[in-house]
């Protein structure tokens, strides 16, 4: 198939919508890793909160409350892992019946018709969505696994030299659970993203305002929520 072939497969207001709805993605995704840096993000409130929980740790003998907590963290990771699987699942159950998918969909209101070859090409940029958030989930379970184990490895608080060592400690391991969150949060971005994708079902232009739609709620709730204030 030539490139000439594989652009006809879609129309030019797909391709269009396609090409912002990527930008958005990643472009949103540049934005507030920056923007962090300026007006510190629930992602960046949160991680000094961890931070100050590693810190904390160090001066515990005890640390059943960390792994509880610990235990805690990781139990969003994997029920959304759990929940990628079946997802996936049912998308390819679909992909076997792509053409009445495509009628059913072409039934609804303001939604523009599509063959069966255009509905599996949908069908496949969801699951990618999905497939991408099943490996960010599980790399934040992972993550979580190596602070897991920096817990496991604390010395004990009369151990630590100095207090130098201690902050320095407290900064590897906070740095590690921020890591996990952080792999965590684009496992749900993609999720987010997802839903928009959903518009492209209707109209390409259906998923450019759900693109813009989803990037909103992000910013709002990433920059702009009560959460955050309540945070400092």
């Amino acid at each position: 198939m030539t490139a000439w072939n594989a652009l006809s497969l879609l129309p030019a207001a797909d391709w269009l919508a396609l090409a912002l709805f990527f930008a958005g993605w990643a472009g949103y995704a540049r934005f507030a890793r920056r923007r962090a840096a300026v007006r510190p993000s629930v992602l960046a409130a949160t991680n000094r909160i961890r931070r100050q929980w590693m810190l904390q740790a160090t001066r515990r003998d005890t640390r059943i409350v960390d792994g509880a907590v610990l235990n805690s963290l990781t139990g969003s990771p994997s029920f959304f892992a759990s929940t990628t699987i079946l997802i996936l699942g049912g998308l390819l159950a679909l992909l076997g019946a792509s053409d009445k998918a495509g009628e059913l969909v072409g039934e609804l209101p303001f939604a523009v018709r599509s063959s069966a070859l255009v509905m599996e090409l949908k069908l496949l940029l969801l699951g990618g969505i999905f497939i991408y958030a099943f490996f960010r989930f599980t790399w934040s379970i992972r993550q979580y696994t190596f602070g897991a184990l920096l817990i496991g490895a604390c010395p004990d608080s009369a151990q630590f030299a100095d207090e130098a060592e201690r902050e320095r400690f407290a900064d590897r391991a906070g740095r590690v659970m921020g890591l996990a969150a952080e792999a965590f949060n684009h496992g749900l971005r993609a999720y987010y993203m997802a839903f928009a994708t959903l518009g492209w079902f209707l109209s390409p232009w259906a998923l450019v305002a759900g693109t813009a739609a989803v990037i909103t709620v992000l910013y709002l709730r990433e920059f702009r929520s009560e959460v955050l204030d309540a945070l400092g």
